[in-house]
Order: structure tokens, then sequence, then C-alpha cells
């Protein structure tokens, strides 16, 4: 099962992936491969599989990639070698993906493997004070970026089959947890 989380830059995908892992026992993420730089907190093959613009566009050419997009000024794309990987270990994948990705992948997959699709909705002001306030300080002009982004990706909560407000992580985590229980106890019968 491949559980996708969505929302904008600040939602809470990574916090909540790493608690989910931490909480349940047959949880593993699976990192993208990023052209961005690595930042300060970073873990090379654990947040992100970090390569070189001119890596990721050689990746493209040979088809290496689910789906990939450029965000924030920066390749981002799911590998299909490390996802059918995981798919096959009978683990439950949570991966956090952009909206557009999303809708890419939903299609790909839907014949071979269970895809959840989970949007965090966070306020826009709220969303601003999470950017600001990030360990990892982005300038200005990104927080302008990732904001402007906003509307963007609200507007494609349609294509998700969960939508969650992340204003209460405890709880919200909770609510993930269950919806792969209930994703897993559906699949089986």
């Amino acid at each position: 099962m491949l559980v996708i989380l969505s929302g904008v830059a600040g939602a809470g995908k990574d916090t909540i992936k790493k608690e989910l892992i931490k909480k349940m026992e047959n949880v593993e993420s699976l990192p993208s491969f990023t052209s961005r730089p690595i930042r300060e907190g970073d873990i090379k093959g654990e947040t992100y599989h970090f390569v070189s613009r001119e890596e990721f566009e050689e990746m493209i050419k040979r088809e290496e990639f689910y789906e990939y997009d450029i965000h924030h000024n920066q390749y981002y794309g799911t590998s299909r070698t490390l996802l059918n990987e995981k798919i096959r270990s009978g683990k439950v994948i949570v991966k956090d993906i952009d909206v557009n990705g999303t809708e890419h992948l939903k299609e790909l997959l839907k014949e071979d493997t269970k895809v959840i699709t989970i949007f965090l909705r966070v306020p826009k002001e709220e969303l601003r004070k999470r950017l600001e306030d990030r360990v990892d300080k982005p300038s200005p002009q990104e927080v302008v970026l990732r904001l402007n982004r906003f509307d963007y990706e609200e507007s494609k909560i349609n294509v998700y089959d969960y939508v969650l407000k992340n204003d209460d992580l405890e709880k919200t985590v909770q609510i993930i947890q269950t919806i792969i229980l209930n994703e897993q106890r559906m699949e089986k019968e």
C-alpha cells in the first residue's frame, strides 16, 4: 500500500511521516530524488536522495521516474526502482508528493497498488508562521514563492481520498493511523 501525503510546503508532511514510522511497525518512507541543495538537518537517502540538476535530467532521459516535477525551482521525483522494491516488500509506504505528482502516480499505479491519498490543510496565516519559524530559515523570497502556490495546491483537493486540517499534530497522526488500518482491513476483505 502506498500512502501519499500532500499539502503546501510547511503543512507538516515530513513531521507526520516521521511520527507514523515511529508509531506503526509496518510503515516506511520512500524519499524522493531532488536537485535541491542539502539543508541543515537533511540526511542523504533519508530526507531525499540528492543529485545534481544534470544528474536528475539524465535520470529523466533514462525514464527512471514514475513522476517528477519542478517545484520551487528544483526537481523532485519518485524512483521507479525504489518504489517497486518497497511495494514488493509488503510494507506500507508513506510518501510526500506535490499535487501534480499525486495525480500522475495514482493513475500509473491504480491497477497494481492500493494508493491512498491524503491532503493536509493549513490556514494560510498559520502556514506563513510555520515557514518563517522553520529551522532551515527560508529566505523572504522563498516564503513568498511557497505562499503563492497555496491557492493552486488547495484547488486540487478534490483529487484526494482524505482531506485533513493539520492544526494538531497528535490528532492528525492518530487519524492517519486509523485511515491506514481501515484501508488495510478493507484490502483484505
